[in-house]
Parts: structure tokens; sequence; C-alpha cells
């Protein structure tokens, strides 16, 4: 029975890029998949900039980026096709070294996900493998699955396991994890197309249409690909209306059969949940096996995301022995301490933008549920901070940018992994950091506007580049320091691929 630090069961998204920094981290990672391929139709359309920078990290940012399209943003529209609420997105590149939001096609990630993989000596691929037992034995976890090109059951052990395994996730099972329901639970028809000609008319932006009879959403992706989500109504049947000719019928205000052809057509259930519980011993959860959103913030493959980001330097840490005993143990918890708060008010969002399409609210009702200074209806991303966990102060647990060094190179491109001190330079003079920690200042880089934006002269940042905290004085910097941790990977300069 082989042996590994960390058992990934699924390589979806959020399964595949933990591989990737776990391997990058000189782990030894299994993952078990239960299919034989990644799937070959379109499922998430979107990722923001926080996602692209930890594509940044494992080496697929330069190559997604191209196989991207622009996105201006969202709007929501009434029956008269009426502006009720404004969601511009920024262009350019913003405080994360990247654009602020990206539209794509699923398929195209997880095809780039897997060419690289083979980079990562410790990480072993096993594909049409089918979990069916994980037993925590308390000093490691024992896995069964059968190998379905052959029929042979094979057991595994790991240090941890982590279940990237989806809504309907078997290592949830195993946790035994009830389900926080944030109220939101419809079923929606997800209608893929491909266009026969450009149709220009049908513009970038995301348009939600609040229409009280049929609620629906409209989502440019790149290519000729184009996405509508209409709500399926309660008395109705899921496969007649995936009938060819019914959903034709529901697209006629847009566009004809002779325009495009049908790629997929399906009906979701689309849901606001969250895991009671993140963690039991050494199984973990991640990806929508703790967590569902309903599609209207385009944060489901992202919240993923962003919890691997969070966890691989945690496991990497543990795993290798440089963090052990309740140390260890305050770290994993942070885990969940952290994640889930965040995960929970993205959800939570969604689930109020769904009440206004669902309900075609007035802008009065709008500007109530999405108020600003202006008394206006624009609406502007969120970036919530981390829960309670690691670091000390009220800015502990902020996402902080990404600043541009003066040769022009990305800051995590040179501190790769690494925690790494952000101050003016004043500051930082003279101050003793520990082994491997980088140091980036105004002098530098364009540190300075970005230590202006979390309002604070000096932070420390972990490998996951949120903050330990704030700082203001030299004492505070230095006890920033003191809860730095070594750092995930090996060799710090080694090439970031």
């Amino acid at each position: 029975m082989q042996h590994y630090d960390v058992a990934i069961v699924g390589y979806g998204p959020a399964g595949a890029t933990l591989a990737h920094l776990l391997g990058q981290g000189g782990l030894k990672v299994v993952v078990l998949e239960r299919e034989s391929a990644a799937y070959h139709l379109p499922r998430a359309v979107h990722f923001d900039a926080e996602v692209m920078r930890v594509f940044q990290w494992i080496g697929i940012a330069e190559e997604m980026q191209e196989k991207t399209h622009m996105h201006p943003g969202m709007r929501f529209v009434d029956p008269q096709r009426r502006l009720l609420l404004d969601w511009p997105r920024p262009q350019g590149e913003g405080p994360q070294g990247w654009r602020a939001n990206y539209r794509f096609h699923q398929p195209d990630l997880e095809e780039l996900l897997r060419e690289h993989m083979p980079r990562r000596e410790g990480v072993t691929i096993r594909t049409r493998c089918d979990v069916f037992l994980v037993e925590d034995k308390g000093d490691k976890v024992e896995l069964r699955f059968e190998d379905m090109s052959c029929g042979r059951v094979e057991r595994v052990s790991a240090q941890f396991v982590v279940g990237c395994d989806g809504a309907r996730s078997l290592v949830r099972r195993f946790i035994e994890s009830g389900m926080e329901d944030y109220g939101f639970h419809e079923r929606w028809l997800v209608v893929d197309v491909i266009l026969n000609h450009d149709k220009p008319e049908l513009g970038d932006y995301s348009i939600q249409y609040c229409r009280p009879e049929r609620p629906a959403t409209y989502v440019r992706v790149p290519g000729r690909r184009r996405r509508w989500e209409i709500t399926v109504k309660p008395e109705e049947d899921a496969n007649e209306i995936t009938r060819p000719e019914r959903v034709w019928e529901l697209l006629s205000d847009w566009i004809s059969p002779v325009e495009a052809t049908l790629e997929r057509t399906a009906v979701y259930a689309f849901h606001s949940l969250v895991a009671e519980d993140w963690r039991k011993g050494r199984l973990l959860l991640a990806g929508d096996a703790c967590h569902q959103t309903p599609p209207f913030m385009g944060q489901g493959m992202c919240a993923g995301i962003r919890d691997v980001a969070n966890l691989y330097w945690k496991l990497a840490l543990i795993c290798k022995g440089q963090v052990s005993g309740e140390a260890a143990e305050q770290l994993i918890d942070s885990y969940e301490s952290e994640r889930k708060p965040n995960a929970r008010e993205y959800i939570r969002t969604a689930v109020r933008l769904g009440g206004l399409i669902n309900t075609a609210g007035t802008k009065e009702a709008l500007r109530a549920a999405f108020p600003t200074s202006g008394g206006s209806a624009r609406m502007e991303s969120i970036a919530p901070p981390l829960g309670a966990g690691i670091g000390m102060g009220a800015k502990a647990g902020r996402l902080f940018g990404q600043p541009r060094m003066t040769d022009g190179t990305l800051m995590d491109a040179v501190y790769r992994h690494q925690f790494v001190v952000v101050a003016e330079a004043g500051l930082a003079e003279g101050l003793q950091l520990p082994e491997g920690v980088g140091l980036v200042t105004p002098d530098n880089s364009n540190a300075a506007e970005h230590l202006v934006r979390l309002g604070a002269r000096a932070t420390v940042l972990r490998p996951d580049r949120h903050t330990l905290g704030s700082a203001d004085t030299r004492e505070e910097l230095e006890a920033l320091l003191a809860l730095v941790l070594p750092n995930p990977t090996e060799t710090q300069q080694s090439e970031m691929v």
C-alpha cells in the first residue's frame, strides 16, 4: 500500500490546482478521479483576478489569458429592458496584477491544468478510480478504491485527504457534516450555444433579465459561445423543457435556430449551502464539496480555488514537519475558520441578487438592497476578508495586491510561496527578517499604492497573499514578524513552473 502526504479525491479545477500547489511544495500527492477524462462541455464561465493570480503561481496564467474574453460587467434590466442596476468591471491591470474578471470556457482551463501536471514530479494522477471507503486511522488515512479499468480494488494511505469531489461529495459523507442552508433552491435551464456567425447586438455585458414571469441571464463566453440561464417553473418537467424545440422557443427573444447550434441544454438545481464541518481529523473538504452558490456572481469555481490557495501551504508545512503538535492543529483548523465566512458572504450576496432577479425589483428596492453613498443602484465587487485565524489586528486576513517591481516583474514571480514584508522604506530600514522572508518597499516597487489601499505603513503577507495584519510602527511590524512560519517550499529560487 503506497503512502502519500496528501490524497485528493476529485480532479476538477479545485483538485487539480491543489495538486499543482502541493507539488510545487515538494509533497508526494495522489489524485483519485472517477472519470477517465475532463468533462468536455461548458460549465463554469467566469473567474476573477484573485483566481488568475493563483494560476500565475502554478504557471498557466499567460496561456489561460489567451483563451479568455474581456468581461466589461453585468447589467440588470426590467421587462422593458430598462437599466435597473449596473455592475461594471474595471478593465486593464488591477491591484492583483491581472484584469479584474475573465470569461472562459472551462474545458480550456482543465486542459491546461492537466497538460502542465507532468511537471509536478511528486504528483500521481489516477483516473477511472472510484473511491468508496475513507478511514481515518488517527496517524494516517486509508482509502479504498476500484480501478475501473480492470475491476481491481486497491488501497492507498495519506497523511491527509482532501475531498474536492463536488456537491455530492463522498468525503463529506465520511466527515458526516450537515449543511447550513441560506434559502435559495431553484431549477434553472442552462443553454450553451455556438453562433453560426457573429451577432454583436447580443453584446459583451452579462445581462440579468428581471422578468417576473421568467427571469433569465445572458452570458458572453469566448469565441462564438454564448450562454443563457432561464428559470424553470415548479410545475415544468425537466425533460420537456430541454427538448430542442422548447429551448428555441425560450430563446426566441434573443436568437433563432438558423443563427446558432445548441451545444448543451441541462436543468440544474441551484442551491445556497455551506457545510457545517470542513474538517474531521485528517479529512478536509474544498470547493463544491463544502459550499454551493447560486450562479449570479460567477463565484462557484472561484470559491474552490480560494479554498485550495488557503489550504496548500498549511498542509505543506504540516506534512513536512515544519509545524507540529498543537501548532499544527491550530494551523489546519484555521482553514475552515478563515475560509467559511468569506465563502458565506459571497453566497449571501448571490442570494440577494437572485431575489432581485426573481422579483424584478424597482429602482427603489435595488437602492435599498445595494445602497451607495450617492444613493444610486450601482453595484461594486466585494472582497470579504478572511474569518478569524492566523494573524493579529483588525486588518488581518485582507487580500493584498501584487506590487510590480521596478524591473516590471510581478512580486509573486520574485517571492514564490513565501512570506513577504511590504513596508515603507523608512520603517523597513535595518529590519531583521526571518530566513526566507522577502522584502518589498516603494524603493523597489509600486508598493506605496498598495499600502495606501490597505491603510497602513506596513504589512506581512502570507504565502496565499492575505495579510497577517498591519503595522504603523516598528514595534507593530516586529510583532507581526514573530508570527511568521517557515516557507512551504524547499527551494525558494527554483523556477516556478
